[in-house]
């Protein structure tokens, strides 16, 4: 026909789309906008896991979310925040700095110690959906809160090695905006 490549696409496309109804391209319309929408800022559940030096697995679970610092500057010193659900899963007993721990499942929670100081705490028991947990009771960490410029744009929990006065220990990290907190694990 002498088409350029271009045109004769557009005219299959064209051709194809001869039994769509406008309702049918309504609905494609709206669904690939939605489906980008939901994609461009996704949340989602993650979990990382180390082999500790003293071979014992650990691994950590969260949900996702954005970094809000206005609910953090709003709690009251004292309260204890737990960020989605966070858990601790231990498969062997460790030291964590002063604190024995023993294998099983532990819910990752912050304690506001004051208007610029937090500390990490543990809960006995991984939390589900809905459950009121039980903070009668917080397992203290030795712990060490900080401030950085550059921030985490959402909740990001890991297991990295420490530095300063925990160099050459594991520890577990929360960075939430321009906080981060740190607790020894061995």
């Amino acid at each position: 026909l002498g088409l350029d490549p271009r045109q004769s696409t557009l005219l299959l496309i064209k051709s194809n789309m001869g039994g769509l109804t406008m309702k049918k391209m309504i609905f494609l319309t709206v669904l690939v906008l939605g489906t980008t929408l939901v994609l461009a800022h996704p949340h989602f559940e993650k979990k990382v896991t180390a082999l500790l030096p003293s071979d014992v697995e650990i691994s950590v679970a969260y949900e996702t979310l954005p970094a809000n610092e206005t609910h953090t500057d709003q709690a009251e010193i004292g309260s204890i925040i737990i960020p989605r659900r966070a858990a601790l899963l231990l498969a062997g007993d460790i030291n964590a700095g002063s604190v024995a721990l023993t294998a099983g499942d532990y819910t990752i929670g912050v304690v506001k110690n004051s208007a610029n100081n937090w500390g990490m705490v543990l809960l006995s028991g991984r939390l589900s959906q809905g459950d009121t947990p039980d903070l009668s009771n917080p397992i203290k960490l030795d712990s060490h809160y900080s401030t950085t410029k550059e921030g985490s744009a959402h909740l990001r929990i890991d297991i990295v090695p420490g530095h300063g006065d925990f160099e050459g220990k594991p520890v577990l990290s929360i960075a939430f905006g321009s906080m981060v907190l740190e607790a020894v694990l061995s």
